[in-house]
């Protein structure tokens, strides 16, 4: 017989077939896989899931007793159908089979069944369900109390073919004595905090007895993740504090005065507060590693530009990555149109104590990109502003001097150092987002980056309102959108009408563009949805409709980058009325006289993203509005949420709010990456003071004398978190 350690393939417990099931389905492959693969729930004889609570589509595990068997002809072709009806004390489905009469679930009998939900005649069921009978052999009492696990499974492997598996595992003393072996939560910290042991824990999670033993063992576990995740981080943070930089400080009478006297505006208190952290930060020999992170329209540009400036005056170059050309056109115009014969150094019209602010994007033609390169490679472009074309091979540095990465989130670890390696030595990073973050995902999703806070909005904005415009129960209030469009652009002002997707050749179930969180399936969640509103379509609905005599263009990712351009300049020359875009209008476009938003569909979106969106509008001195539109029955969750997200502009809230509607996955980068995060049971809304705790205890480990070496199981840990592409979450953060 095998001896079973936590590397034994699983093809040694379980067989050829399902192991490769286990792999393919699950991405479960050795016995350590096995055994942390938790169960999502527990099911009791008293305390079950309702059937009433299961939608049509979903693959679950149910447990149910018999009520009625029925066997009888098909009437259509040879053969039978048996409906065997179970219940769970409070409503019923149907089991079907097809010339299979399944004798044992007689009426009486309690089982699991697992299956996809289907209906029919308004009935759920299953069709050929997997079936697992409960043993009646057992303790009556016990039975009726036990906590039966149900796992996660596929639909070539059942909760109770895992179930066994783990049973087998399990029950081996060499896989017990390995976990206790190798348990990552070094002996004085467990002492510290309470902590049961790994091998305890793993065992209490399988087999549970009381509602207290999941929940020690859960918090055990997420001690693993938050551990291991955070000594990650601090091992960043502590390589990046020893790298050698140079240092930039501020030089009088420079080119960053010249930004301060020029700004059309005063600053805020919240900008020369952060200001003033940089400034001091940059100018240390040791590289500076920032989280800016901003309320939309707080000005975080503004402070970049100081910051560039100052690096511009010590010689150095400073480099601003965008997520978009029409964002880094935009940036690029912005700047120069501030600075003036500043940022034209070396023209005939340009100052020579300025310097140049060149743009490099992926859609410059040939020449063009010959001489932005060269002014970026001799050091005459003191500000370089581009896309991912920054990251690419040929684009050289005279000296970098300071990374600016905007919108964070579209960006990866990975592409951050990428253009932090273009520098003669680690040049300081600044990293931008209008996306709040609360503490959790600050410490684990960017725990390599020390945070700073902009909340503080410049005075003068107008301010933003929001409704829901829920057509389906208030159609009216659609037209009544149309009309407070044709009022603002009678006033002067401009809307944009924004959709999920361009249309044409488009597929009818394509997401968003960047869809951030939004909600899949139904309006609620159900899987019935017609296609989503398309950019082409709504344009020439709102050209020959509502919107008839106004002046409406469209801006989508299927455009050229000279056609973007020239749209968004137009409609920031108030060449345009209405612009009816995709989500590429989400970041950093600036257009002060746009006054309207109107999103279709708005259910579609994330939270966050609706906060990006509406930062559009409301940036000059007319106060905005923000219509959803959305056919969400008001009273859904879907409804409620976006009542939530028109009901405040607070970004920190809203947040918190997308948090508890996006699975952990997601916020992590596992579900971007399509592979494990590590992260199982931690919770980034829950567990906050846990997670605290073990960024401490991860800090103090690497700074004891030996560091990781004096715990080899969490050095083990670590590693085979950043091997290959188990490390890919951190680098999609």
């Amino acid at each position: 017989m095998t001896v079973l350690t936590l590397d034994t393939p699983l093809t040694k417990v379980v067989g050829d077939r399902t192991a490769k099931a286990m792999a393919d389905e699950l991405e479960l492959q050795t016995v350590r896989d096995l055994v942390r693969h938790y169960p999502s729930r527990y099911a009791r004889r008293g305390e079950m899931t309702k059937l009433t609570d299961l939608q049509v589509g979903d693959r679950v595990t149910v447990l149910g007793q018999v009520r009625k068997v029925d066997t009888r002809p098909m009437k259509n072709r040879r053969g039978s159908i048996t409906e065997i009806t179970v219940g769970d004390g409070d409503s019923s489905m149907r089991l079907v089979f097809f010339n299979h009469k399944h004798a044992r679930l007689a009426v009486g009998a309690w089982g699991l069944f697992a299956g996809t939900v289907s209906s029919w005649h308004g009935q759920l069921q299953f069709n050929h369900p997997d079936c697992q009978l409960l043993d009646e052999s057992t303790d009556a009492q016990e039975w009726a109390t036990a906590m039966l696990p149900i796992y996660p499974a596929s639909k070539s492997v059942s909760s109770w073919v895992l179930q066994k598996s783990l049973k087998l595992v399990l029950d081996s003393p060499a896989a017990a004595d390995q976990l206790m072996a190798e348990d990552p939560v070094p002996a004085p910290v467990r002492a510290r905090h309470g902590l049961m042991s790994l091998a305890t824990a793993i065992w209490l999670k399988h087999h549970p007895e009381t509602p207290e033993d999941v929940e020690r063992a859960d918090h055990r576990l997420k001690w693993d993740e938050a551990l291991v995740l955070q000594v990650t981080l601090a091992a960043r943070r502590r390589a990046a504090a020893l790298e050698p930089g140079i240092a930039r400080p501020r030089r009088a009478g420079g080119l960053a005065d010249s930004v301060d006297a020029l700004l059309p505006f005063e600053l805020t208190d919240g900008q020369r507060e952060v200001g003033d952290a940089l400034e001091a930060e940059i100018g240390r020999e040791q590289p500076m590693h920032r989280l800016l992170q901003g309320e939309v329209g707080s000005g975080k540009t503004v402070v970049a530009l100081r910051a560039m400036a100052q690096v511009v005056d010590a010689g150095g170059q400073a480099a601003l990555l965008a997520p978009t050309e029409v964002l880094a056109a935009q940036h690029a115009r912005g700047i120069a149109g501030l600075l003036g014969p500043l940022g034209r150094s070396g023209e005939l019209d340009g100052d020579p104590d300025g310097t140049r602010v060149t743009l490099l994007t992926g859609s410059l033609r040939t020449a063009a990109r010959r001489a932005a390169l060269a002014e970026v490679a001799d050091g005459r472009a003191g500000i370089v502003v581009g896309t991912h074309a920054l990251l690419s091979e040929g684009v050289e540095f005279a000296d970098l001097g300071l990374v600016v990465v905007d919108e964070q989130h579209r960006f990866g670890v990975e592409q951050r150092d990428r253009l932090r390696a273009k520098g003669q030595r680690p040049p300081h990073v600044l990293v931008m987002t209008a996306t709040p973050i609360p503490r959790t995902v600050a410490m684990t999703v960017y725990g390599d980056l020390e945070t700073l806070t902009l909340r503080q909005l410049p005075a003068g904005r107008g301010g933003v309102s929001s409704s829901v415009v829920p057509v389906r129960e208030k159609p009216a209030w659609l037209d009544r959108a149309w009309q407070r469009v044709r009022e603002e652009v009678a006033e002067g002002r401009q809307a944009y009408v924004v959709c999920p997707r361009i249309g044409d050749d488009e597929k009818a179930d394509e997401r968003p563009e960047d869809a951030d969180g939004a909600p899949e399936g139904g309006a609620d969640g159900g899987s019935e949805r017609r296609p989503p509103l398309a950019v082409l379509d709504v344009a020439e609905q709102l050209r020959g409709g509502p919107l008839a005599g106004l002046r409406v263009e469209v801006l989508h990712g299927r455009l050229t980058p000279e056609e973007k351009d020239a749209r968004m300049r137009a409609f920031a020359q108030r060449e345009v009325d209405v612009l009816v875009a995709t989500t590429v209008i989400e970041v950093g476009v600036d257009v002060p006289n746009a006054t309207v938003m109107v999103v279709m569909d708005a259910d579609r979106f994330g939270v966050s993203q609706l906060h990006q969106l509406r930062g559009r509008v409301a940036r000059g001195r007319h106060p905005g509005l923000c219509l959803l539109v959305s056919e969400a029955p008001v009273s859904s969750s879907t409804g409620v949420r976006l009542a939530q997200v028109a009901a405040t502009t607070d970004g920190f809230e809203l947040a918190r709010l997308d948090l508890e509607t996006r699975r952990e996955g997601d916020v992590l980068g596992a579900a971007q990456s399509g592979r494990r995060s590590g992260v199982k049971l931690l919770s980034l809304l829950h567990d906050e003071e846990l997670i605290a705790a073990a960024r401490s205890e991860a800090a103090d480990l690497l700074e004891s004398d030996l560091g990781l070496a004096e715990h080899p199981e969490l050095a083990a840990a670590v590693a085979a978190l950043n091997a290959g592409d188990r490390a890919d979450w951190l680098e999609r953060a």
